[in-house]
């Protein structure tokens, strides 16, 4: 799944690049369809992995499970490598002024990488929900809670906060790419006027500066929401609140994270498939096509690159910090989970 939507070769990226002829606003629309539809297969083989692990073997059997998919972790990493080494290699092959044949020869490998690296992250969310499901089955052993009930009140609770969480994060991160990428074109057209009168040379410095600074800073908030959430749930809800704050960030935020990260490497591909003309000379590089689809591009490089990858570190990271801090919840709960402050 995750190599067939992003991939230019199949009928979505291209059914995308056909929109781009019209308005980047088409273009926009069917992305996020793509990356819509591209979360049924995964979910579907997800569910039915932890259905059959947990039927066979309980806990332990989704644990193996998880453990099978973290051992593809070194084709994981190569993978990942692959996509961001063709990347630079088409960025230096742009700016050392290499010829156009050299550059159509990046982008594809660049277009092969993209849907590459949508395979690598579609591991790595799939694992992050065994991995989760399982620390979520630790959790329960140590809160002491031995079934989950969805009518409870405080689990609801719990489980449509936990759906939000992911919303909530991925906007903080997304609202974070785009403060670093103003700070930057800001820099930049600061600069530029300057070093074309030759007045000064270009100050790279202060362009990392700016986005070392706001990976550093940006990120506090998404973090401690991340890692406060269970807790602050647990403390003020109990142990049941908990249970369903990790069950619905669990449940949203993997859907959430495959269709960003499919939408994101769709739009680039298609971005790539205008460029190597496959529209034609009239919607090939520097038409209204193509500009659309860099408005597009824009738009799914942050789903891509930030928010959809984080969110199975959101899914790993809540599940770990309410089974560390599980008996420290239960303090605070009633034998029935309820909150301690209604007893």
């Amino acid at each position: 799944s995750t190599e067939y939507w992003p991939s230019h070769s199949c009928a979505p990226v291209r059914e995308i690049a056909r929109t781009q002829q019209v308005s980047p606003a088409t273009g926009i629309i069917y992305g996020f369809a793509t990356g819509y539809f591209s979360c049924v297969v995964p979910v579907i083989c997800l569910g039915f992995t932890i259905a059959v692990s947990l039927s066979l073997q309980g806990m332990y059997g989704v644990s193996l499970a998880a453990l099978g998919m973290l051992s593809c972790l070194s084709i994981n990493l190569a993978i990942d490598c692959y996509g961001s080494i063709a990347d630079n290699a088409g960025g230096i092959a742009e700016m050392s002024g290499a010829g156009l044949d050299v550059r159509r020869r990046t982008d594809a490998l660049d277009s092969a990488g993209n849907t590459q690296s949508a395979i690598g992250k579609g591991y790595a969310i799939s694992s992050a929900v065994l991995v989760s499901f399982a620390l979520f089955g630790a959790f329960t052993v140590r809160a002491g809670i031995s079934h989950v009930d969805a009518l409870d009140p405080w689990t609801f609770t719990g489980l449509l906060y936990g759906g939000m969480m992911p919303f909530a994060f991925s906007a903080l991160t997304m609202k974070a790419v785009g403060k670093a990428a103003n700070e930057m074109v800001k820099e930049c057209m600061s600069q530029f006027p300057r070093i074309m009168r030759r007045e000064i040379y270009p100050q790279y410095a202060r362009c990392i500066r700016i986005s070392t600074d706001a990976a550093l800073r940006e990120m506090i908030a998404p973090g401690a929401l991340a890692i406060l959430s269970p807790v602050v749930a647990g403390v003020l809800f109990g142990t049941n609140c908990t249970a369903g704050v990790l069950i619905g960030c669990l449940i949203s935020g993997t859907q959430l994270a495959v269709s960003m990260v499919n939408a994101g490497g769709a739009w680039d591909n298609a971005k790539k498939y205008i460029e190597a003309g496959a529209l034609g000379e009239a919607n090939g590089l520097g038409s209204n096509a193509h500009r659309n689809s860099v408005i597009s591009d824009t738009v799914g490089d942050p789903l891509k690159d930030t928010s959809g990858p984080s969110l199975n570190i959101v899914i790993k990271l809540t599940a770990i910090v309410a089974c560390v801090f599980a008996e420290f919840i239960g303090t605070f709960s009633t034998p029935a989970g309820g909150p301690l402050w209604l007893s």
